[in-house]
């Protein structure tokens, strides 16, 4: 009866950890911070990086489904096609899978000469092989596809551009490393500013942008 105990536990726990890696998405979300516009102090405290304390800063914040490669090779295609393997049917990119890409800045920044205020956004680009364009809309996020709430977008289906706040171009480049999974990142940052910067496969685009004066 032990035995059969035993086994009926073991069944159970490999059924339980099944589940569990069926119900782990496909693309992991991920996030991106910085801190731009603070100062480091000049005396010493105990327990910072540095040896300094940090403060005055505001925060910018990216939350992004991170699809991964799965050996796939040359993702983006070329040509006419370039980066057409990403829509499904959406008229621009949710740079990332499942719910929209959100962009957050407590500061209003510029990018390309224009300014960003303050506030949350979703973020979507347009891709050709010489430049991206980098979208920041008022569109809101909807949490499941079948979510019928206005003003909001599963991804980036049904996108127009009249909730468009800002466009800036991104220069994109081929890096001789190939990034497994999506990774938006912060990149040369300075307390004035930096690059925002996206990486999958072979494929990196960056923008610049500034704290706004």
């Amino acid at each position: 009866m032990r035995r059969w105990g035993t086994a009926a536990l073991a069944i159970a726990c490999m059924l339980a950890a099944a589940v569990a890696e069926a119900q782990r998405p496909a693309s992991p979300r991920g996030q991106a911070s910085t801190q731009v516009g603070g100062s480091w102090t000049a005396e010493e405290s105990r327990g910072t990086a540095g040896g300094r304390s940090y403060s005055g800063g505001k925060w910018v914040d990216v939350d992004y489904g991170r699809p991964i490669l799965r050996g796939r090779e040359n993702l983006f295609g070329a040509g006419d096609e370039y980066g057409a393997g990403f829509l499904l049917g959406a008229p621009v990119w949710r740079i990332g899978a499942d719910q929209s890409t959100r962009f957050k800045t407590e500061a209003d920044l510029m990018f390309g000469g224009e300014r960003l205020p303050a506030g949350e956004y979703s973020m979507f680009a347009e891709l050709s092989e010489s430049e991206w364009t980098l979208i920041f809309s008022t569109y809101g996020v909807k949490q499941s596809f079948r979510e019928d709430t206005p003003n909001t977008l599963w991804g980036s289906y049904g996108y127009t551009p009249d909730r468009d706040v800002l466009r800036t171009s991104m220069q994109v480049s081929s890096h001789p490393a190939s990034a497994d999974q999506l990774t938006i990142m912060f990149t040369d940052m300075t307390q004035q500013g930096g690059n925002l910067t996206i990486w999958w496969d072979d494929q990196l685009a960056t923008a610049a942008f500034t704290v706004a004066p």
